[in-house]
This record gives C-alpha cells, structure tokens and sequence, in this order.
C-alpha cells in the first residue's frame, strides 16, 4: 500500500508544550505533506521462511516561502529517515525505493536459511514527528524500530533541530556556550536521578546505568517553548531493560549556559 495524505495549514506542533505568555509565538509557515507505506511479504514467496513487514509514516514539508532552505530541508528529512543512499531522491522516490530496497535485501538474506526452520518475521516500523513548528525552529523527531532476529527488537529516537533561517541542524556549539558540556552533563545527570526517584546519583548505577561519569550530552535533542529535551537510546546509557532515557530540561534549568545570540535566544529569554 502507497499511498499520500495531504496536511494542511501553516504547519505540525505535535507534543509541543503550551507558551506560557512570556514570548510572542509565531508558527512557521510551512506546508507539509506525507507518505504511508505497509507492506509484508514471505521471502521468495515461501511462507516457511521468514517474512517481513515495513511500516513509514513519512512528513516531510512541500512549501517555504524561501526555495533554497525548503529543498535543503527536504533533503535532511530525507536522509535522516533512509539514509545516505537515497540523500539526493525526491521524498517521493525515496520512500519508494526504501521500501523495495529493504523487502529485497530480507528476500537476499533468507536464501541461507533453511526451508524447515520456523518462520519469524523481519520487520521495520519507521515514522518521523514535528515536534514544535515555531519561532524559525523546527524539531524533528525519527522513531525506528526494527526486528531481525534474535531476542528482542531495537528502538531508536533521532532528535534535529532545524534552524529555517538557514536549513541548517543545529548543534550543542551553536546553543551553548563555550566548556558547557560538564555542568549541562550533571544537570542531565541530576534529572535522571530524581526521575528515578533516588537520593544519590551513584545509586542510578544499581538500577541498570552505566558508568554515571560518562554519561555527557550526545547532540540528540530537540526543543520546544518551554526547553530542550534529549534521548539517550538503548545501550546508549543503560542496560536494555532501562530503554530509550529521555531527559527534559527547562530552560530555567540551563539558561546559564545558553548563548545570548543563539538562534534559541529568542524563546529561551
């Protein structure tokens, strides 16, 4: 099933949290569109072998006022969602091609498998979110989860912050100042520790943490009205019980930190 849905209005603000009334608030006006693909086969048509399933739900946006950054953006949409590989397609083609890519390259795989093996399933549930649509910003959430074998499936959360004024993702470097990576890496550290409800941080290693002095700032955030949120995926900073570890962080909480002339200024302030 292919197939295109049209959004209409000035843009998405899904899990955006509500303005307080202290900043002035101005949707961006961008215009959006999207694609949703669920397909299944059995490889090779043999349903002793293993089969796979693939589910997208593409947004990507359609128009902006300026060309240049509207095709710069569709391009990071792109290949943050698929990839290197199909970077320079139009959405339209790479979802396309994803799609038939991903079903023939379970197809190739299965050849080495037994045909009296019990069959299991591959499958890829992929789908991107615009979390805040404000202020020349644009917050872009990836979800993927896959499965191909083994004891459990993957989950992920790629994070971007679009800068609209000029296409660009932004960095850690271009919101905060210089040498902030220590103090923002204990103040992610002390909000795990009271979202987890214990007196001291070593503690959060008895739960399932790795090392608590290695766990730093690792560029996969977004940012909203009211603060900045980061993920840290499986394995990334816990074992796989403890999943995906999202850490919010009011600006009031990192205000100190934060360049006056970044382009989050304008609603950090």
């Amino acid at each position: 099933m292919f197939f295109k849905i049209l959004l209409a209005g000035g843009g998405i603000a899904l899990l955006t949290c509500c303005n307080t009334g202290r900043k002035e608030v101005k949707e961006n006006q961008v215009q959006w569109d999207s694609i949703a693909v669920n397909k299944s086969c059995y490889a090779a048509g043999v349903d002793t072998l293993p089969g796979c399933s693939l589910q997208i739900g593409f947004v990507y946006p359609i128009d902006f006022q300026d060309k240049a950054i509207l095709k710069s953006i569709q391009q990071l949409f792109v290949l943050d969602c698929f990839g290197n590989k199909y970077a320079d397609m139009t959405p339209e083609n790479a979802v396309e091609k994803y799609a038939e890519d991903y079903i023939n390259s379970v197809r190739e795989e299965a050849k080495d498998f037994d045909e009296e093996l019990p069959a299991y399933e591959y499958y890829e549930v992929l789908n991107n979110q615009i979390l805040y649509n404000r202020n020349q910003l644009l917050s872009v959430t990836v979800g993927r989860e896959t499965f191909s074998g083994g004891a459990h499936g993957a989950h992920s959360h790629l994070n971007r912050v679009i800068d609209l004024k000029t296409g660009r993702i932004l960095s850690e470097k271009d919101l905060f100042i210089d040498d902030y990576r220590d103090d923002l890496a204990k103040i992610i550290v002390d909000n795990i520790a009271v979202s987890n409800s214990v007196d001291k941080v070593s503690e959060l290693e008895n739960l399932g943490f790795f090392s608590i002095n290695e766990i730093s700032p690792n560029e996969n955030f977004y940012v909203d009205d009211t603060g900045i949120t980061y993920t840290f995926n499986e394995y990334e900073i816990a074992a796989y019980a403890i999943g995906p570890v999202v850490v919010r962080l009011p600006y009031e909480q990192v205000r100190h930190l934060l360049r006056t002339d970044s382009p989050l200024a304008a609603i950090a302030f």
